[in-house]
């Protein structure tokens, strides 16, 4: 099997000293598995079907407005060098940074709007708001306590 990386390769037969030995991999997997699941013994990581929801809203709701924000260079490129309308540059940069804020507050959007549950919410996700917000705020508050506890 041919390593991965622009670094000096080690000869056929021999490993990189920064490689692990089987049992050396397994054990960190383990390691790693057991500090994933919380005292409860659940998982700690998101499940795929709820990170493949959280995607597809992000993708939405700040792809839209990102190219939103780019189209607006363009039309005014365009407004301008056909001589159709003078766009002041201070309009320009107003109106495209504001799509570009609203595409920074999709990612919010699209996380907090989706169901962290196995089960999908509605289309625009705005009763799970207000749940997963909550949800937000308890989580910080728990890690605030248990940071000033220990």
């Amino acid at each position: 099997m041919a390593s991965k990386g622009l670094g000096p390769q080690p000869p056929a037969g021999q490993s990189s000293p920064r490689s692990k030995t089987g049992a050396a991999r397994a054990a960190a997997g383990r390691s790693r598995a057991g500090r994933q699941q919380g005292s409860s013994g659940r998982q700690s990581g998101i499940p795929d079907v709820v990170a493949n929801r959280m995607a597809r809203r992000i993708a939405v709701a700040s792809g839209i407005p990102s190219v939103m924000g780019m189209a607006v260079f363009v039309v005014s490129y365009l407004l301008v060098s056909r001589q159709i309308m003078e766009v002041p540059t201070g309009v320009t940069l107003v109106a495209s940074g504001g799509c570009f804020l609203l595409g920074v507050l999709g990612l919010s959007y699209g996380v907090l709007s989706a169901s962290w549950e196995s089960e999908p919410g509605t289309l625009l996700g705005t009763e799970q708001l207000g749940l997963n917000i909550g949800r937000l705020r308890e989580s910080l508050r728990a890690m605030r306590s248990g940071g000033q506890q220990g």
